[in-house]
C-alpha cells in the first residue's frame, strides 16, 4: 500500500508502507532505526555510521554522508533513504530524489528530534516502539531540575578552533544542560580566535568528542590559554545525536553538572 508523508523540510513523498529497503544517510538515526527492531530492512548505511557497533559492521555502506556512492545505492535498490539537511549534501539528496522517495529530518530543539522519532516511527511501521522511546525521553528530561547557570564554549573542531554557536542542537541541548552559551550570539558554528574566547569569558569550556576527537593534549593546551577556566572532555553524541541517544542524555546530563559543581 502506498503511503503520503511529509518530511521535516515539508516535501511530501509516497512510499510504499511499510518499507523494505531502506538506506541511512545519518549516523544517528541510522542507531535510532536500529533500535526500533528495522534491523531487516536496513539495507545500507554510511562509513561513519558505527553504532551498534556489531550491526553496523555487517551492513553494506554507500560512502560518506558528504559523498554518496550513487552506484552501490542502485544496487541496494533502496524503497525509502532517510537523510538529514545538516549531515548531508543537497546536491547528492536532490539527485537521490530523482530515483527514490527520500525522507529529510531538519532540526534544532528536543522537540523537533522527538518529531523525527515519532515520524519515522510512523513512516516505518514502529509507531509502539517510537512512542515508547519518546516517553522514555520525556520522563529522563523532566528529570532534569533547574541548575544554576554556568557560563560554557562548547569546541567542536581545532586548527581553527571551531565552537557550537546558536541555531544548533548542541546549543539547545547546553539550554537543557543549564548552560549558557558564551557564543549565542554568533550562528551555526563559527570559528573563534584565542581574543575571541577570552573575551566570552567562559567558566568552562568542553571539548567535544567528535568531529574532532579531542584529547588530553588539547585538554593540557586549553588549560595553558585560559588557566582560571575549567576544561572538560565531553561525550560528543550526548550532545549532537539526536536519535535514541537522546534516552541516555539527561542521566550523562546530571553527571556532568555534578562533575561542574566540585
Amino acid at each position: 500500500m502506498k503511503t503520503k508523508h511529509k518530511d521535516q523540510l515539508g516535501n511530501t513523498i509516497e512510499i510504499n508502507t511499510p518499507p523494505q529497503r531502506i538506506i541511512s544517510l545519518v549516523p544517528s538515526q541510522t542507531e535510532l532505526l536500529f533500535d526500533l527492531g528495522l534491523d531487516e530492512e536496513i539495507a545500507g548505511i554510511t562509513r561513519f555510521c558505527v553504532l551498534p557497533e556489531d550491526k553496523c559492521r555487517k551492513k553494506p555502506k554507500i560512502g560518506g554522508t558528504k559523498k554518496f556512492n550513487f552506484e552501490r545505492i542502485e544496487a541496494l535498490q533502496p524503497d525509502l533513504v532517510i537523510g538529514n539537511k545538516e549531515e548531508n549534501y543537497p546536491e547528492g539528496i536532490q539527485k537521490l530524489r530523482e530515483k527514490y522517495p527520500v525522507w529529510m529530518s531538519d532540526l534544532i530543539t528536543l522537540e523537533d528530534a522527538l518529531g523525527m522519532i515519532e515520524a519515522v516511527g510512523k513512516i516505518t511501521g514502529k509507531e509502539p516502539a517510537a512512542n515508547n522511546l519518546i516517553a522514555a525521553i520525556r520522563k529522563g528530561f523532566r528529570q532534569l531540575s533547574d541548575f544554576p547557570p554556568i557560563r560554557a564554549a562548547y569546541f567542536i573542531w581545532k586548527n581553527p578552533y571551531m565552537a557550537a554557536g546558536n541555531n544548533t542542537f548542541i546549543h539547545e541541548m547546553m539550554k537543557q544542560c543549564g548552560l549558557i552559551n558564551v557564543f549565542a550570539d554568533l550562528a551555526r558554528y563559527p570559528e573563534v580566535t584565542e581574543t575571541r574566547i577570552a573575551a566570552a569569558k567562559p567558566q568552562v569550556i568542553l571539548l567535544s568528542s567528535e568531529p574532532f576527537p579531542f584529547g588530553e593534549k588539547e585538554v593540557k593546551e586549553f588549560a595553558a590559554l585560559f588557566p582560571t577556566v575549567k576544561i572538560i572532555r565531553v561525550d560528543g553524541r550526548m550532545f549532537s545525536w539526536y536519535g535514541n541517544r537522546l534516552r541516555h542524555s539527561a542521566g550523562y546530563f546530571l553527571s556532568l553538572r555534578k562533575e561542574l559543581a566540585k
